[in-house]
C-alpha cells in the first residue's frame, strides 16, 4: 500500500507528499530529515491522508493534490481529514 499525505508545517504551510509507510515518514519529517521543504518547518503534523493501491496511483494523486490551491486543499482536510474519506451521512459524527 502507498499513501498520499498532506502535513501542516509549523509556519502553517502545506507539504503534499507519498509514502509506503506513514507513521515512519511523518517521524521522518518531524525529525528533520524527510523533505527540503519540511526540515525548517517542523514540527508537522499529519491532517490528510488517502490510501492507495499501488505507487503509480499515489503519485498521480499527489500531483493532482499539489495543483490545488490553498483553500481547495483546506476545503479537502476539513472534509476528509486523515481518512481520506468524507463522513457518510449515516455517521453520527459527520455534519
Amino acid at each position: 500500500m502507498f499513501y498520499v499525505y498532506v502535513l501542516e508545517c509549523r509556519d502553517g504551510t502545506l507539504y503534499t507528499g507519498y509514502t509506503n509507510d506513514l507513521s515512519h515518514r511523518v517521524e521522518v519529517h518531524n525529525a528533520g530529515r524527510g523533505a527540503k521543504y519540511t526540515r525548517a518547518r517542523t514540527p508537522v503534523r499529519l491532517v490528510y491522508s488517502e490510501q492507495m493501491a499501488d505507487k503509480s496511483a499515489a503519485l498521480r494523486r499527489e500531483i493532482e493534490i499539489k495543483k490545488l490551491a490553498r483553500k481547495d486543499k483546506l476545503a479537502l482536510i476539513e472534509q476528509c481529514g486523515t481518512t481520506g474519506v468524507p463522513p457518510s451521512n449515516d455517521d453520527p459524527t459527520g455534519p
